[in-house]
């Protein structure tokens, strides 16, 4: 070997034992209590501590987004009396589309949940409830699942809408809506009787209101009994909480609410040609024939 050979020998291993020094010194430096490490490795939760956390943001997801669909969207009821049979049942929970009438107008035959505007219910003393109970009630009816203040709310369906001329009754005992005859499929009276009303009324509906009748005519104290009220029997729209949508238990009742469009046809069109009802209809002379 020439000594040139040997001296990069020298070199190639002093080369070789500079790295390895520099690598034991990145370790001693990740490691020693002494040096500040250059990067700091996150600790990772394993086994249950990781499912726990998971559980626990799904969990705080699912309230957070249910409270907002409930609070801006949809949110259950339940229906405490009998004044929408057929259509509604006692117990019965419904589905309330939040957004009529903010955001989605409100329709002749519309099924709509609203605050009481005055006079229309009686107080009811508050039950005692068992703290427990109270509190998983309180913390459901967060989320929409449970609807502890359903008593202080009334469910009918609308018949006027601002603006209309409603009429009871006509000499077929229908109600008529701007002059037009209601033949309403989803109304019960008692036996032998047709009229769609035992008491009579004729009233326009003032703007930004409501004319809203139970579906169960004869057993429902609806706007026509309200009618000595400050708000005589209309419902303002700011008292409309929604539209009720959907039976969602029990499960062999579940099913869609209809407003039966067309038992309200040509309703909006008799709104300007209403008066003539009451005007005689001109015939024209016959034309003598020869």
């Amino acid at each position: 070997m020439t000594e040139q050979d040997a001296a990069t020998r020298r070199g190639d291993e002093a080369a070789t034992a500079e790295v390895e020094t520099l690598e034991n010194d990145d370790v001693d430096s990740e490691t020693s209590g002494d040096d500040v490490p250059r990067r700091k490795r996150r600790p990772k939760l394993r086994g249950w501590r990781a499912f726990l956390r998971d559980v626990a943001v799904i969990l705080v997801a699912a309230i957070v987004i249910s409270f907002l669909i409930k609070t801006f969207l949809i949110r259950s009821f339940y229906i405490p009396s009998a004044s929408m049979h057929e259509t509604l049942l006692e117990n019965d929970r419904i589905i309330v589309n939040q957004l009529t009438p903010d955001l989605m107008p409100i329709e002749h035959g519309d099924v709509v949940v609203f605050r009481d505007p005055g006079g229309w219910l009686d107080p009811e003393p508050q039950p005692e409830q068992n703290p427990v109970v109270g509190f998983f009630d309180w913390l459901l009816s967060i989320v929409g699942l449970t609807a502890p203040d359903s008593n202080d709310h009334l469910i009918k369906r609308v018949i006027g809408l601002p603006g209309d001329h409603v009429v009871c009754c006509n000499e077929f005992g229908q109600l008529t809506v701007n002059g037009v005859p209601l033949e309403e499929p989803y109304i019960i009276r008692p036996e032998g009787v047709t009229k769609a009303s035992r008491d009579d009324f004729d009233v326009v509906v003032p703007e930004d209101s409501l004319w809203v009748m139970g579906d169960n005519r004869y057993n429902s104290e609806d706007s026509r009994f309200h009618q000595d009220t400050p708000g005589k029997g209309f419902v303002p729209f700011d008292h409309v909480v929604g539209r009720a949508i959907l039976i969602s238990w029990p499960i062999d009742r579940w099913g869609w609410l209809d407003n039966y469009p067309i038992v309200f046809t040509g309703v909006d069109e008799g709104a300007e040609g209403e008066p003539a009802e009451d005007e005689p209809v001109e015939t024209p002379e016959p034309e003598p024939t020869e």
